[in-house]
């Protein structure tokens, strides 16, 4: 009887653990029956390449200077100006021209960049381009024999696709996971803001960042970007920046040799169903205009202070963070759909899309307690406040609490609108009190 149970119970196990790996791969792929993923692995691979970075920081030494520390008999901790080394990943996508996928965050400060083939070949690299905002960064390689990937449309990807990821993780070479897309349009993970990452449970790791998001026909629909781990390691929640937004930063570069992000020129506030109701319009959410430039791409489609925008390009709105997202990721000069509530009637508009100003100054050259920053007028889609682009990480910047994204808007009480207006005030005072707008909350820093 015993023997029987066991038998039984052997048989049902066996029977789960097939059904479990028989439902980890897709049925097909490209129209074929699938037993192995190698096949798609062998095709694609070679496009993906591993980089290796080389930078120079600068480290304070948290006891001061050399007469303290010998005073008080601390040790001698090493400061200035050092060497580090970096690794990541990154996606060939023209092979003719040389031009690499990857993220800012792997080579934005990058002094020497190198990339390995999958052959084990090296090569110097340089950027062409890079957008902190989104993460992404576009560097070239001159090689013969490349291999590049086709870029699918992000927009085609539904929860639930099959995916594998391949790049660098923990500078072991090229490896290979696979998994869904767990879920689309995820936000709110990057401090820069400008986000609608595709998330996965391909497992994904430190040094994974740039490589290749792949769906079963072969096509690059994202960019691996980061994760959430509290131990560092993968758990199952990854993000990636969809190609729909990559290819977009990088025919910008490519065209313009920088980024020329739209403006629609209004200030906003996000809106939700009680507010709308006491403005007499029957919606749960929406972004809020409160004020129009003049001259704006807003004023010249007609839209006025009290609309409530709903839809961009189709694509529901539902907050002022999400407006700012669906604006700061167009090229100025783009026709967009606007879809709006006035009076609890729902009316559409096409924009084309002014252009942000990227005039930009350094942190330490308004004060010195905001040394590591960097700001730029105008926030992307409102027009409206100084945005701090670029905070390096233990500056002085980032030690009083300040973030990359975050949107001045006042300065010891005034009105700060361009970075000339931040200036004239920070001139008259040794204290500053900055107004900061993130995301939805207000918050207040002093700066000594």
């Amino acid at each position: 009887m015993t023997t029987t149970k066991t038998s039984i119970t052997t048989l049902l196990l066996a029977l789960f653990f097939a059904a479990t790996a028989q439902a980890a791969l897709p049925q097909t792929v490209k129209g074929e029956a699938v037993t192995s993923l190698a096949p798609l692995v062998e095709e694609v691979s070679p496009a993906v390449v591993n980089i290796r970075v080389s930078q120079t920081v600068t480290r304070r030494n948290p006891f001061g200077d050399d007469a303290f520390r010998r005073f008080f008999g601390l040790p001698d901790t090493p400061g200035g100006a050092q060497e580090v080394a970096s690794a990541g990943s990154g996606v060939i996508v023209d092979a003719e021209r040389g031009y690499i996928l990857t993220n800012h965050h792997v080579v934005g400060d990058a002094d020497m960049i190198k990339i390995s083939l999958m052959d084990g070949t090296v090569h110097d690299a340089e950027i062409v381009g890079s957008d902190p905002a989104t993460d992404i960064a576009v560097i070239k390689v001159t090689a013969e024999g490349l291999t590049d990937m086709p870029i699918g449309d992000s927009n085609d990807a539904r929860v639930g696709d099959f995916v594998i990821a391949i790049g660098n993780p923990f500078g072991l070479g090229h490896t290979v996971t696979s998994g869904i897309i767990s879920a689309l349009g995820r936000t709110g993970i990057s401090r820069d803001g400008y986000e609608d990452f595709i998330q996965t449970d391909a497992s994904i790791n430190p040094g994974n960042s740039g490589g290749a998001l792949v769906n079963m026909n072969g096509e690059l629909i994202g960019i691996n970007s980061a994760i959430i781990s509290r131990s560092g390691g993968n758990v199952g929640i990854g993000f990636a920046v969809p190609t729909e937004i990559a290819s977009s930063i990088m025919s910008q570069i490519l065209d313009f040799g920088e980024i020329r992000r739209g403006l629609l020129g209004v200030n906003i506030q996000t809106i939700d169903s009680q507010a709308a109701e006491a403005l007499g319009n029957d919606i749960d959410a929406g972004a809020l205009i409160t004020v129009i430039q003049p001259e704006s791409a807003a004023e010249h489609a007609g839209l006025k202070v009290g609309d409530i925008i709903v839809e961009v390009n189709d694509k529901k709105v539902d907050s002022a963070a999400e407006l700012r997202n669906r604006i700061g990721l167009l090229r100025s000069g783009e026709q967009v759909r606007i879809k709006y509530l006035r009076d609890n009637e729902t009316l559409s508009a096409r924009a084309e899309l002014g252009r942000v100003q990227n005039q930009m100054i350094l942190g330490e050259e308004i004060h010195r307690g905001l040394a590591g920053s960097t700001f730029a007028s105008a926030s992307t889609s409102t027009g409206d406040g100084i945005e701090i682009s670029e905070v390096q990480e233990g500056s002085p910047a980032a030690q009083r609490g300040l973030r990359s994204g975050d949107l001045i808007t006042h300065v010891n009480r005034a009105r700060v609108r361009e970075l000339q207006d931040l200036r004239e005030v920070a001139a008259r005072y040794d204290i500053l009190f900055l107004n900061v707008r993130r995301g939805d909350r207000a918050l207040m820093f002093q700066i000594r």
